[in-house]
């Protein structure tokens, strides 16, 4: 039994409210994210320290690899993209504690691009069924498909990007990216949708998930604070 948390866009006081109540009845609980703790809301830093701290396990998402790329490679497609996405917010969170820069990218780019764990598969936007004529006799192969995930990590297919319909591959895939006012079950390719925009003033989520069935459910709606 585990438990998996929504994007959570730099909005620091929520996530320490819904990690506060899943905690709660379910102390001992290992925790994951599907990714992008940085951009939009005020504590981009501040997130990613307790993501740290709290051992919360973390696979990153598109505006993680925006930061990444932009800090390392500003010129890059990627890197130009966050002008756009996040930038301004998220720079500013460093303010006065730029020396976490570096530590925070080396946390990123360390991240695994998915996890396979007993309970469900978890990542960001979740593997495209573009995957699927990719695979011998339209089987799911994990060291097949891992090779690919990390080659296509910067194509509008992969596992950090697309909106695509996602590939059925036989349990429960818990992802994020694509926003929803709730969080849904695509029943037809077993996908669970998390990402309950909390940056829009909506909410933070987060499900409680054994034997890839989800057993609870935890919402906090976005705290004023983190946005305003």
């Amino acid at each position: 039994m585990i438990g998996v948390i929504g994007d959570i866009h730099g909005c620091l006081n929520t996530l320490l409210s819904l990690v506060g109540k899943i905690r709660t009845s379910y102390p001992a609980i290992q925790l994951y994210c599907v990714g992008d703790p940085v951009d939009r809301g005020h504590f981009s830093a501040d997130v990613i320290d307790y993501v740290i701290s709290e051992k919360i396990q973390f696979t990153p998402g598109n505006h993680d690899y925006m930061f990444l790329y932009y800090m390392r490679d500003p010129s890059s497609t990627i890197g130009r993209a966050w002008i756009y996405n996040g930038y301004e917010s998220t720079m500013a969170s460093y303010d006065g504690k730029r020396d976490k820069i570096s530590e925070h990218l080396e946390y990123i780019i360390n991240a695994p691009l998915f996890i396979n764990v007993e309970d469900c598969f978890i990542s960001h936007a979740g593997i495209s069924a573009y995957y699927k004529n990719h695979l011998p006799d339209k089987k799911f192969d994990y060291n097949l498909i891992k090779d690919l995930i990390y080659k296509d990590v910067e194509e509008e297919q992969g596992i950090l990007w697309t909106r695509e319909e996602l590939l059925n591959i036989g349990k429960l895939q818990v992802v994020g990216h694509t926003r929803r006012q709730e969080i849904l079950h695509s029943k037809s390719n077993n996908v669970l949708y998390i990402d309950t925009s909390v940056y829009t003033g909506n909410k933070l989520s987060a499900v409680i998930v054994k034997d890839n069935k989800v057993i609870d459910i935890f919402s906090e709606t976005t705290f004023r604070e983190d946005l305003n």
